[in-house]
């Protein structure tokens, strides 16, 4: 039986699991601070879906996808990105939502590639969409989001790239211009860039081959040819930006994954990753998404942020990653009489809030301390004969030899107000 879990996949424990559940708190917290509202939706989907917005063309559908079919025939596929599905729910139950539609999802994903770090076959993800406006303020609401949500964790070196990749009225044009363009360098394009010219020309700018070539620097821009709608859009979502006071660059070669995109487009990038890794979060404005599912005309801004990589990018910084609150006492019982005393103790601690636990089993004093720190305690209670007798704990910080006695009725509030930092 082979114990490994399968390839680019992790098993989460401690300490990096509690990492994990840190960020998926935050990642709760500040999208409620924005005002979305939780959404979780199956973890595969009828391939279809993902066929069907992605575009046929894309690395997602061509290459990425795990997709099987079940004892129906049908053909399922993971999801590989959580926009298209949470588009969908809302299309299922419009009538019973609220319009524009905030929603958020921390959940995981997964796209077949060769597995390194910050690029695994099951990540988490954390993403918000914004449904049923195509109002501006919508782009800059949802990357103020993720812009507050990499700055609370100290990144330092990641920086916002924002373009406009036009719409239906101004992007045929372009693409056609873009397409005569790079035909001029067909056998230089390397085979996938070929092979998708013009179905998607744009994604030869994001081609981790061509994409620093010469020529297709030089190529002609897409924001330099929005129409007059598209221009006046991106205006105000760069004017909103200031006013929110998230710093961005222009980016003009900035184009996204997926065939849905319009509009609005931005990435939040870290330095202090490589390659095709250093991109945490990416998003933009996909208008025409809900038509594409037999939906009525439903305009939609999001992003994706994946909270793998925001881990690496931290260890990188130098940043120390913060842990989901977990154990806070573990009681150690000492000597004959005892381990009744503790067993109360920790029920006490559990009903007042105070995650706590303690042994299963008599154990010696040190074997019983090896277990706190182990589990991830950062207060230890110890009872003996003489604290059962009078009704109190020896408390103590772990790793700290001064201890104060503690009388059991107060020992909740004693932990409350030293644990209160913490997480």
């Amino acid at each position: 039986m082979e114990l490994q879990p399968p390839r680019g996949t992790d098993d989460l424990l401690p300490p990096r699991s509690e990492q994990l559940l840190h960020l998926y708190e935050r990642a709760h917290d500040v999208a409620r601070r924005f005002g979305f509202r939780y959404v979780e939706t199956p973890a595969f989907e009828h391939t279809e879906l993902f066929a069907r917005t992605s575009g046929e063309t894309s690395d997602v559908v061509t290459k990425e996808m795990y997709t099987f079919e079940d004892k129906g025939g049908r053909s399922l596929t993971l999801r590989p990105e959580g926009t298209a599905p949470v588009v969908r729910a809302y299309l299922a139950h419009a009538h019973d939502l609220a319009s524009p539609f905030r929603g958020y999802y921390v959940n995981t994903a997964y796209r077949h590639g060769r597995p390194q770090a910050g690029r695994l076959r099951e990540f988490r993800i954390f993403g918000t969409e914004i449904l049923g406006t195509a109002s501006a303020e919508a782009d800059v609401e949802v990357i103020a989001t993720a812009d507050r949500f990499l700055r609370d964790r100290g990144l330092e070196r990641t920086t916002l790239h924002l373009n406009s990749i036009g719409d239906e009225t101004c992007r045929p044009a372009y693409r056609e211009e873009l397409v005569a363009y790079l035909e001029g360098f067909r056998d230089q394009l390397d085979e996938d860039c070929r092979n998708r010219l013009r179905a998607n020309p744009l994604r030869v700018f994001d081609c981790k081959v061509d994409g620093g070539k010469d020529f297709v620097r030089a190529a002609p821009m897409i924001s330099d040819r929005l129409c007059a709608a598209c221009a006046a859009h991106f205006t105000l979502v760069r004017e909103g930006m200031a006013a929110a006071g998230v710093a961005f660059e222009l980016d003009p070669r900035l184009v996204r994954g997926l065939d849905y995109y319009t509009r609005t487009a931005f990435e939040f990038v870290s330095d202090a990753l490589g390659g095709q890794q250093s991109t945490l979060c990416g998003g933009g404005r996909y208008d025409g998404l809900a038509e594409l599912l037999g939906g009525e005309p439903t305009p939609g801004v999001g992003f994706g942020l994946g909270l793998d990589r925001v881990l690496l990018a931290m260890a990188e910084e130098g940043i120390e990653p913060r842990a989901s609150a977990g154990l806070t006492s573990y009681v150690v019982a000492v000597g004959d009489g005892s381990s009744e005393a503790a067993r109360t103790l920790v029920r006490t601690l559990r009903d007042g809030g105070v995650p706590a636990a303690a042994s299963l089993e008599e154990r010696p004093l040190k074997a019983q301390l090896r277990a706190a720190e182990r589990a991830g305690a950062r207060f230890v209670g110890v009872i003996g004969p003489r604290e059962a007798e009078a009704g109190s704990v020896s408390m103590r910080r772990l790793g700290d030899d001064a201890s104060e006695e503690v009388a059991l009725s107060d020992v909740v509030n004693w932990l409350l107000e030293r644990d209160g930092d913490h997480g």
